[in-house]
């Protein structure tokens, strides 16, 4: 019932209330719920509330194809950002009660499909591109007043993809990609030989640099994208490489506030089957297990936080999406599918949609 409440309190109040009856039912039978961008059966985009065993709770459609979701407590509001470089943001009411608000990146900005609400719920804030520059930007969005862009400040660096909001309250980690993309240009990568991606830790308050770390200069063309926080507050990361499709790069590692940062050592046979891609990570609830998914590899690895050692390999086609569940990990795929990964007992399950990258778990 925690995981249940804790999602009823990130809807907001009067959510079950305005549930049909088919819907309040999915609540009440599943424990935790998931939130996730799909791509429709009929060719269309959408984002979906599920429960555990797969009901279907709520559904908002989108106008193109979303990536990541946040959802905030204190706002009773989601928000559910644009692909890359994606223009668009949707800002929805878990409850229903009132209709998405579409959000659109100012003039010389994209979206890089990420972002948080501040504990408060008062303030939005979205990875962004100020792409005439080359430089990544933070937009940051006046919740209470309906979202009105009111500011920015730099990633300092370029590409920021994931930012996440450090136990602290205070510090954001962001990961700068460093790979620079112009709308102009859809999705191609402008400066693959430049490259230059980062960790950067920034005050949240006042966009100050508090830190920012570097793998060494030869893995310069190791994009690092998407992050979690495990039990000892180091940050985890997942890369994509853009050198020679022969290499093959340690592409998981952790970076931490007082300024380490560590690739670990997968095996070989391993990071030969991710095929140079990390899609998504995540930390266990207990933050002592993560895992990392490899779309291109069809591979789903649970690592141990504590040795950096593998503890189980799972094949999931075009599996991506990885969010805690119970003792292990729930893991969704663009065929369809979420099963549970390392621990996590659950049947596997097949939707008549396709999930995208990422899958949330709300509260």
């Amino acid at each position: 019932m925690w995981q249940r409440r804790a999602f009823l309190r990130a809807a907001g109040v009067g959510f079950a209330a305005s549930l049909m009856p088919r819907q309040l039912v999915a609540l009440e039978r599943n424990e935790l719920v998931f939130a996730s961008s799909v791509q429709t059966s009929s060719g269309g985009y959408g984002a979906v509330l599920l429960g555990e065993r797969g009901d279907l709770i709520a559904q908002i459609a989108l106008p193109d194809r979303g990536h990541d979701i946040t959802i905030s407590p204190e706002a009773g509001r989601g928000v559910v950002f644009a692909r890359q470089p994606g223009t668009f943001a949707v800002v929805f009411d878990p409850a229903a009660r009132e209709a998405p608000v579409p959000l659109t990146s100012i003039e010389g900005r994209h979206f890089f499909g990420h972002g948080v609400f501040s504990p408060d719920g008062r303030l939005l804030y979205a990875t962004e591109s100020d792409f005439e520059a080359a430089k990544g930007v933070i937009g940051i969005y006046d919740a209470t007043d309906g979202y009105k862009r009111i500011g920015e400040f730099p990633t300092y660096g370029t590409g920021p993809h994931e930012m996440l909001l450090m136990p602290d309250g205070v510090t954001f980690v962001i990961a700068n990609g460093g790979i620079e993309t112009h709308p102009d240009y859809g999705r191609a990568e402008l400066n693959l030989d430049t490259m230059d991606p980062s960790v950067a830790f920034v005050d949240r308050r006042d966009g100050h640099l508090v830190g920012q770390l570097r793998l060494d200069a030869g893995l310069h063309q190791l994009s690092i994208r998407h992050m979690a926080i495990d039990a000892r507050s180091r940050v985890w990361f997942g890369c994509q490489y853009r050198g020679a499709p022969s290499d093959s790069p340690q592409l998981v590692g952790y970076a931490t506030a007082e300024g380490e940062i560590k690739l670990i050592e997968l095996p070989l046979d391993t990071l030969r089957d991710l095929r140079n891609y990390v899609g998504s990570v995540a930390v266990s609830a207990d933050g002592t297990s993560v895992a990392v998914s490899s779309p291109e590899g069809d591979l789903l690895v649970a690592i141990d936080a504590e040795g950096g050692r593998p503890v189980l390999i799972e094949t999931l086609r075009n599996g991506c999406g990885l969010a805690a569940d119970g003792a292990g990990f729930v893991a969704t795929s663009g065929m369809g599918e979420m099963i549970g990964l390392a621990g996590a007992e659950r049947e596997p399950q097949k939707f008549d949609f396709a999930f995208d990258n990422h899958v949330l778990r709300v509260g």
